[in-house]
Formats: structure tokens, sequence, C-alpha cells
């Protein structure tokens, strides 16, 4: 039950910190002194299909990642680290 708790803190300060590393590039996109926390660029794999008559897949993942998520992601896993020790 410890490490479940762990994990479930983890994943919830990761994703924290992307969301609002995104809410922030989405905010500063456009302004002319913080415009370049919304750079980004999308990485990974484009969707391809496997047909094989009978059942047809789709694979695919796609990353967008901006400078102000390098930032809050970091400082999330911190957040993470200070807060949990006694979980």
């Amino acid at each position: 039950m410890k490490n479940l708790k762990k994990t479930l803190a983890f994943i919830f300060f990761l994703l924290a910190g992307i969301i609002l590393g995104a809410f922030i590039a989405y905010i500063c996109e456009g302004k002319a002194y913080v415009g370049w926390l919304a750079w980004g660029r999308e990485v990974g794999l484009e969707s391809f299909a496997v047909d094989l008559y009978v059942i047809k897949f789709n694979f695919g993942l796609m990353i967008h990642a901006t400078i102000s998520q390098i930032f809050t992601i970091p400082i999330a896993l911190i957040v993470y680290a200070k807060t949990c020790k006694g979980l």
C-alpha cells in the first residue's frame, strides 16, 4: 500500500507539471517577452496502420514538448520529493 501511494503521488505530480507547463505555454503564446516559453516541437511516431484483413491496427505516439514544460516538470518532481518523504 505504501508503494501504491508513492506511485500515485508521483504520477499526480508528473501530470501536474505537464499540464501546468502546457497551460503556461498557452497563456504566453504570442506575448512579447514571454512568447519563447510557448516554443516547442512535436516528437514521435505518426500513426500507421497494419491491415490483416480481419483485424486492423493503428499505432502512433506524438509528444508536443514546450520550453515551459521543460521547466515545470523538474519543479513538480522536486516538489514531489520534498512532500512525499513520509509516504
